[in-house]
């Protein structure tokens, strides 16, 4: 790959589905705020009196706009020349929050709901002759509906609690590409580890033709495990390729992936028909599988220690938008030096590009649906959507290991005496486990679980003796699951006892500190300087690392967040205490639980020092 072409990849928008042939539609846009929605059509505007910086969302400063106020519809506009050719066209959004209207040359494209998901239109017959063409987007988000997933985005004028400012419009990229009237349309690559195969699920879009053929060639470190052609069959092609098995000193255990050794396959498609070349697609996969048995989570078959850090994904400047890829990339690089191995993404969907870097940087990740705080029949209805939108969006994602639909009964405020909310937290379990067999789902984490692979446990206990005396090993699971309300909650709804599934503490710490006096600060408790931070860190990893039926844990939180100084980062991303002291406590200071560990085996613990 030479250095143009490495460049204009790494900026591409979906990296587990690359194209040459594209242009980012990025930039400074016309903008307006129409909160009384008096127009309907972009043709009825005639005055812009703002610009934008897209994909920036008008409340956050690097927009250029910075308004944090209630808004309930925006409008973009922008021109951009294309020529028209023999080539199909087709427009994508990243994510607009949260209704999409999109019109190009004033003419009605389509709409899109969901502020979390990408969206796409063909937009070939719309293009003008002239060359200049027209974009315009109107973004409906009403800052006080309750019944529209909206994650952690406050719906009181000034964030608040644990609730943070809002995301309008447009906060992913937009950008368009040219393809072939027959095209691939949609893939789908799994890893079926105990049959050392790949899954390979390819769709096809255009006019049906006979005599299609599908070329995939997997590839890992220059080395070509697989170059097969296929027959395209109404559309598809459906296939597992094998590898080979060499016998007993087999080399395909250098392909598993693992945060430690992140091993990637690369994967080339190409669409042919006779000698014409009609689509080229680059992809990759890995060879990596997720279970829990008994009561530890495995990694490839082994058990593997989880220690996770809970990740709001947010920014000062930017908000929900991160200011680049590579901040998503210093930011996985930040949490392994900080000694976790994986992420919880907590109400966000993030960015594509921060799934690209854990799977190649070597993170696990649980992806988590940003919640609605009402139960409706159209907040069922417009989750039940969005998350069915999310996973087929990152399915293919090594790094992604867990699914999480609710958290802490938000949105299924009476889970635990209504059998309603009891059937919407099953529904999406199953409905998950449906679209994806392949990992393990909670239904509801943090307290009254009904339906669920692992029992996560929220606890801000601030005294490590008190944790240690809740969940020590003197207790057996039905007494510490019976005895103890985190939040004043039960852990297990009645009628849905614990069916012997892993448990693991999957918030705890929020250790508020800031160093500067007057910051309004907001934490689960509290220190006054960076040593006793450090000091209380250690203790509490030091007893969570004790506790043996836990089958790993994650901190909150990875950075400060708007009024929430509860990270182990500041929101600039510098540590508040050593990092070396960080990586020693998160990792256990070299505690052994008396299991297998994962293979291969994690970098040697830093060694100790001074610092603060």
């Amino acid at each position: 790959m030479n250095t143009q072409h490495e460049f204009k990849f790494l900026q591409y928008p979906r990296k587990n589905f690359v194209r040459n042939n594209w242009s980012n539609l990025n930039g400074r846009w016309r903008f307006l705020f129409d909160d009384d929605e008096v127009y309907t059509h972009p043709s009825q505007i005639s005055q812009w009196p703002l610009e934008i910086e897209v994909p920036f969302a008008p409340e956050c400063p690097a927009s250029g706009v910075g308004d944090t106020g209630f808004h309930n519809r925006c409008w973009y506009q922008r021109t951009f020349q294309y020529s028209k050719n023999s080539k199909r066209v087709l427009l994508h959004f990243g994510a607009v929050d949260y209704q999409a209207k999109v019109w190009l040359n004033s003419h009605f494209l389509g709409s899109h709901e969901g502020g979390h998901t990408p969206f796409c239109f063909d937009i070939t017959d719309i293009l003008s002759e002239s060359g200049e063409q027209i974009l315009s987007v109107c973004a409906d988000d009403d800052p006080l509906d309750l019944t529209k997933p909206r994650g952690k985005q406050d719906w009181q004028k000034d964030p608040h609690s644990i609730w943070y400012p809002r995301t309008t419009g447009i906060w992913q990229t937009v950008w368009f590409e040219e393809v072939s009237d027959i095209h691939i349309a949609k893939i789908r690559l799994a890893p079926q580890l105990e049959r050392w195969e790949v899954g390979c699920e390819i769709f096809v879009d255009g006019p049906c033709f006979n005599g299609l053929q599908l070329k995939i060639k997997l590839s890992c470190e220059g080395k070509t495990l697989a170059n097969d052609t296929y027959e395209v069959v109404h559309k598809e092609v459906h296939r597992r390729i094998a590898l080979s098995d060499p016998g007993i000193d087999d080399y395909r255990n250098e392909l598993l992936w693992s945060p430690e050794k992140p091993t990637l396959i690369q994967v080339h498609l190409e669409l042919w028909q006779g000698d014409t070349l009609l689509d080229s697609v680059y992809s990759y996969t890995a060879l990596r599988s997720v279970a829990f048995s008994g009561d530890r989570f495995l990694l490839n078959g082994r058990p593997y220690y989880l220690r996770m850090v809970l990740d709001q994904g947010y920014w000062p400047e930017t908000f929900l938008t991160p200011p680049n890829s590579e901040a998503l990339r210093h930011d996985i690089e930040l949490v392994k030096a900080a000694g976790f191995n994986g992420v919880r993404k907590h109400q966000k969907i993030e960015d594509p590009d921060f799934f690209y870097w854990a799977d190649h940087l070597g993170l696990v990740v649980w992806e988590e649906m940003p919640s609605a705080y009402r139960f409706t029949h159209d907040s069922v209805e417009r989750i039940v959507k969005e998350w069915a939108e999310v996973i087929d969006r990152d399915l293919g994602h090594p790094s992604i290991i867990l699914w999480v639909p609710f958290n802490e009964s938000w949105g299924v405020p009476d889970l635990a005496e209504k059998e309603s909310h009891q059937h919407c937290v099953q529904a999406l379990y199953h409905l998950t486990k449906t679209f994806d067999p392949t990992r393990p789902c909670i239904g509801n984490d943090g307290w009254e679980s009904t339906a669920t692979d692992l029992l996560g446990i929220h606890d801000y206990d601030d005294q490590p003796e008190r944790l240690i005396k809740k969940y020590g090993s003197n207790h057996n699971i039905a007494d510490i699951l019976t005895r103890y309300r985190p939040g004043g909650r039960v852990l297990t709804v009645e009628g849905y006892p614990h069916g012997g599934q892993p448990i693991m503490i999957t918030e705890f710490g929020g250790i508020a500190y800031v160093d500067k006096k007057g910051d309004s600060t907001w934490g689960y408790s509290a220190v006054q300087s960076s040593r006793e931070f450090r000091n209380r860190y250690e203790k509490l990893m030091e007893a969570i690392h004790r506790i043996e039926i836990f089958c790993g844990f994650c901190y909150t939180q990875f950075t400060d967040t708007f009024q929430e100084a509860n990270g182990l980062f500041r929101a600039d991303r510098t540590p508040k205490f050593s990092l070396n002291s960080m990586a020693r406590a998160t990792r256990g200071a070299g505690y052994s639980r008396g299991e297998l560990t994962s293979t291969p085996q994690p970098p040697p613990l830093p060694a100790p020092d001074t610092e603060i």
